[in-house]
């Protein structure tokens, strides 16, 4: 129960900064992830740790490497 409560805070928390997303859609995401991380197995949450760093590395390297926008000449 503690558990959900804590999930629950930290989504409202996390959906003040995601886009499309307001606080109690937030809390119940994480509700959500809460209860679907208690059925996963250890290497599961290993796989999806890992793979959230290289997805958010991979990320930075894209917009690392992308121009940045010119100011238009009027």
């Amino acid at each position: 129960m503690i558990g959900k409560m804590i999930g629950a805070l930290a989504g409202a928390k996390v959906a003040e900064h995601a886009r499309g997303v307001s606080g109690p859609v937030g809390a119940l995401l994480g509700v959500g992830i809460v209860a679907a991380i208690r059925r996963m197995s250890p290497v599961t949450l290993v796989a999806a740790a890992v793979g959230g760093y290289v997805l958010k590395r991979y990320a930075e390297k894209q917009a690392a490497t992308k121009p940045a926008p010119k100011a238009s000449a009027r």
